[in-house]
């Protein structure tokens, strides 16, 4: 016979605009399904966003406990979207702002050292990776940058 096993946390993750979370999808079904009113997520998200510029996309971890309480943690934006704005990139069709078709072949910008060093910055205040040394965390958004097609000038 198999006995009950213990309800475990959900985790949920999702990418939100600040100050932009809706009922509506993605944030409705995700969290819906899970049994969470996504309308008490949507008030608190928006709540705690509301100092950084609407729109900008926030990865966001939101766990789900079994009687359907809920907690969440906000991340710093994404590097991608960093290094795109950093580097200016117009936005393409339906103003979304894209990367390179072909990254080892076309640029879509450039962006300087001290950029680059400003965004490891920015992902260094995050709780996960304050622990690991700058220029690591340089290196990876080099790297980054060549995969969506941002050209790193000294």
């Amino acid at each position: 016979m198999a006995g009950k096993q213990a309800a475990k946390d959900v985790v949920v993750k999702l990418i939100v605009g600040a100050q932009q979370a809706s009922p509506m999808p993605p944030v409705g079904p995700a969290l819906g399904s899970k049994g969470v009113k996504s309308i008490d997520f949507c008030k608190e998200f928006n709540a705690r966003t509301a100092h950084i510029v609407a729109g900008v996309p926030m990865p966001t971890r939101v766990t789900v406990r079994p009687d359907r309480s809920f907690h969440f943690e906000v991340r710093t934006p994404t590097t991608t979207y960093l290094l795109l704005q950093a580097a200016k990139v117009p936005p393409g069709k339906g103003d979304k702002i894209r990367g390179a078709k072909f990254p080892g072949k076309e640029t879509v910008g450039t962006v300087s050292l001290k950029h680059i060093y400003e965004i490891a910055k920015i992902k260094q205040s995050e709780l996960r990776l304050s622990g690991l040394p700058l220029e690591g965390l340089c290196k990876s958004v080099i790297s980054s940058a060549k995969t969506i097609g941002v050209a790193v000038i000294p």
